[in-house]
């Protein structure tokens, strides 16, 4: 029987801060425009990285303490702690009031002189990176308690969610988001949420209504023309993205260039359709899986990572 350590770091749903590299975004592409960005905070962006991650623990927690009922109805999700009975629901609100309390505290840890030397400097961004996981706490609170019950306004819920941890690692950072970074963000979590709720709808079937009402009536067909418009959405904006960077990306030799920001299109684009496939053959009923089941997907990822961080370190290294 597991311990109960145990079932309070399964509880909180460890695999889920995957979602926090979101944060790094940011930071990592404004490392290729040194004159607007000459200093990027690191210590800032790892503090945030921290507190979104508490925050997203504790409001799992929340959301499971909602759904016990429903949960033990889902094939998967009975297994959870609160929904077999491993954990009781006052030893999970304590918890959840613990994560939120380190949320806070890796958020504002960055403005404290003992941890930070910088600490001055970083009162400001600290105070934003803050205010932000606590509109990240509001959003995915109100997401649990109404609005996962009302269609479309749930995975824009959902979508805004990681909108806000981009501008959550912004604000840390010390740098500006565009309006390419935050159009991208939103149309890759809406083909998340979205996929989300087709992965739902699938591995449920005709119970789909019964354990989250909502499923009652998007349907099958509805979804998966909508992950698909996203994807496209996802890549198109992308695209659009590296055709504004062809300057600041474009290695020349020899008389010749080549915008080596465009390889990234590669892997980006497998990641998405690979995740369609997935989706299609009923793999996973949450996308956001892949991140850590799915080897072929992450491969796809660590390319696209290295190639971005590669081409920005090579242009602010050339400015």
């Amino acid at each position: 029987m597991p311990s109960p350590a145990f079932n309070l770091i399964k509880l909180a749903r460890p695999a889920q801060w995957a979602k926090g590299v979101f944060v790094l975004i940011g930071p990592l592409y404004a490392l290729a425009d040194p004159a607007k960005h000459p200093t990027i905070h690191w210590l800032n962006v790892a503090c945030a990285f921290l507190a979104f991650g508490f925050a997203s623990s504790g409001c799992y927690i929340i959301n499971d303490l909602r759904d016990i009922e429903a949960d033990r109805q889902h094939p998967r999700k009975s297994k959870r702690p609160l929904a077999s009975g491993s954990i009781t629901p006052a030893t999970a609100i304590g918890f959840a009031f613990i994560l939120f309390l380190l949320a806070a505290f890796a958020a504002l840890a960055p403005a404290i002189s003992f941890i930070n030397p910088a600490a001055t400097s970083s009162l400001q961004s600290s105070i934003w990176t803050a205010l932000l996981v606590a509109a990240y706490i509001f959003n995915t609170l109100i997401y649990s308690i109404r609005i996962k019950h009302l269609v479309i306004l749930d995975v824009l819920s959902l979508s805004l969610g990681f909108v806000i941890r981009v501008l959550g690692g912004c604000a840390a950072a010390g740098v500006e988001p565009s309006s390419w970074l935050l159009n991208c963000t939103f149309f890759v979590s809406m083909f998340l949420a979205l996929g989300k709720r087709l992965g739902e709808l699938r591995s449920l079937g005709d119970a789909a209504a019964s354990v989250r009402g909502v499923l009652g009536i998007y349907t099958i067909d509805f979804l998966r023309m909508a992950v698909v418009v996203t994807a496209v959405a996802c890549l198109v904006t992308y695209a659009g993205y590296v055709q504004s960077r062809a300057e600041q990306g474009t290695i020349h030799y020899a008389g010749w260039g080549f915008n080596l920001l465009w390889l990234t299109m590669l892997p980006a684009t497998y990641a998405l359709l690979r995740t369609i496939v997935q989706m299609e053959r009923g793999k996973y009923d949450d996308p956001t899986e892949l991140a850590y089941k799915d080897n072929a997907f992450r491969v796809a990822v660590l390319i696209f990572a290295l190639i971005t961080a590669a081409v920005m370190l090579a242009t602010r290294a050339a400015r």
